[in-house]
Formats: C-alpha cells, sequence, structure tokens
C-alpha cells in the first residue's frame, strides 16, 4: 500500500547525537509533496519549526508529546490539561528534591529560577521559556497541555515511582533518561497522529512512523509500517513491526530513501 503519512520522532530518531538532521532530509521533503511529513516530539513547537525553517509549513508539529498538532502556525488539535490538575502536580513535584517542573502551553514554557545548567537543558527543548515566581499563576492564563520534569543526574526511571498515584485520568511517561512528562492520560504522539490521519482520511496501514523511547508507544501502535532506531529502548523494538539503523546511522532516511 503507497504511505500517505510519515511520522519521526527528534532526539534520538531523526536527529544524530550531536542534534543535526540528516543532510538529505529536508529535500525528500520538498521532493514529496504527496506525502503528509509529520514531526512527533516532546519539544515545543517553537522549538521545532527552528529546525525547519526552509521547509516549516511543508510540516505537521505533533509537539509536547501529542499534546498540540500544529500545522502553518495554527494548532488543529490540543489536549488541555484541567487547571486543579496542574494544581495539584504542582504541589506534589514541590516536595521531591532534584525534580524541576516546566509548564508546557501554547503561548510558552514556564519555570521557577534554576541552576543555570538546568535553565540550559531546558532552553534546549522550549525556545519560549520564561521564568515565573509563580508557575500555577501562569498556567492559569495559558492552555497547558503538559507539566515537563527534568530530573537530576540521569535518574528519571526511577523518579517515575513517585507519580505511581496520579489520578486515573491522568499519566507519567518517561520521556527520556532525565525527562518526565505529566499529562492526560490520553495525550500521546499516536492519539495526535490518529488526529492527522482522520483530517486527511489517511488509513493506518498507509501510516509509517519511526522513534526511540517511551514516549513513542502510541506513535509506533498509530503507524501499519513502524520502526524502532537501533539505539532504541528495548521495549520499543518489541512494539515496532521493524527495527532500522540508529539515528547516528542515518537509519530514518535510509527506510524513506526505500519508498
Amino acid at each position: 500500500m503507497k504511505i500517505k503519512l510519515v511520522a519521526s520522532d527528534m532526539d534520538g530518531t531523526l536527529l544524530d547525537s550531536n542534534k543535526q538532521l540528516p543532510p538529505d532530509f529536508m529535500e525528500w521533503v520538498r521532493n514529496h509533496p504527496d506525502i503528509k511529513t509529520v514531526i512527533a516530539s516532546g519539544r515545543q513547537y517553537y522549538t521545532l519549526v527552528k529546525d525547519f525553517v526552509s521547509i516549516k509549513d511543508e510540516l505537521i508539529y505533533v509537539a509536547e508529546n501529542g499534546g498540540f498538532v500544529f500545522e502553518k502556525d495554527k494548532i488543529i488539535y490540543s489536549n488541555e490539561m484541567a487547571k486543579e490538575d496542574i494544581r495539584i502536580c504542582l504541589a506534589l513535584i514541590e516536595n521531591m528534591e532534584g525534580l524541576t517542573p516546566i509548564v508546557c502551553g501554547a503561548e510558552s514554557a514556564y519555570m521557577k529560577q534554576a541552576e543555570e545548567n538546568i535553565y540550559r537543558e531546558a532552553a534546549m527543548y522550549y525556545a519560549r521559556l520564561r521564568v515565573v515566581d509563580n508557575l500555577y499563576e501562569a498556567a492559569l492564563q495559558d492552555t497547558v497541555v503538559k507539566i515537563a520534569i527534568f530530573v537530576d543526574e540521569r535518574k528519571a526511571e526511577p523518579a517515575m515511582q513517585y507519580f505511581a498515584g496520579l489520578k486515573e485520568h491522568l499519566a507519567a511517561v518517561l520521556s527520556g533518561d532525565s525527562w518526565i512528562d505529566l499529562s492526560n492520560r490520553t495525550v500521546n504522539k499516536g492519539i495526535a497522529v490518529e488526529a492527522i490521519q482522520k483530517k486527511y482520511k489517511i488509513d493506518k496501514a498507509e501510516s509509517m512512523a519511526f522513534g526511540d523511547y517511551l514516549n513513542d508507544v502510541g506513535l509506533i501502535k498509530s503507524c501499519g509500517e513502524s520502526y524502532c532506531m537501533e539505539n532504541g529502548h528495548p521495549d520499543l523494538k518489541v512494539l515496532a513491526k521493524y527495527v532500522t539503523a540508529s539515528n547516528d546511522n542515518n537509519g530514518v532516511m535510509k527506510v524513506l530513501k526505500k519508498l
């Protein structure tokens, strides 16, 4: 079946270890206008578009791990957290050492004053990032879909235990060795991709996905042709239909060039 949609994660997947795009990716997008190319990331929309200036409007962006879908600078899908849930989550994180919350909204991301190394790490993923005194007050003024948590010393996986008692409609997702995302349980890259498939009447079997980490589970499940990177999480390799070369060996492009 002809592929009509290609969705790829960024970090650890499309980007190499130096955070560089494959040199031929943009040319591939330009040469395949009949394929909806989707960038699906935990990153903020305003951060994502900076990497694709010359083809910005030729892509669809699943941002904040599926909290938002942007197309041509417009939100075409969002999954907003309730303000009370945000308040409860922030209160929970406040009592934990080594965890820095970042409130992720449509207009900006928000964090409290933090050590320089933590701020630099956050700024890498959030081009619009405001330092505020009160995170909850900032959340009240924006459409918030996620609370991203930076975990010191790459201890995100063991820190997941702190969120075992979240309300059933909320979920904590491991987004990297230093990141945990709190959002509505219905937020994931796969549901966001399904919204795109529905809008453009594209079948699951006509869709292809690439990912490397556990926040890509929904993405992998939403597409009939799914690839985990060689450098990916072992659990994702089990779920994906195929395994391709690592992000440092152009695994995504090796598959796309065969389409």
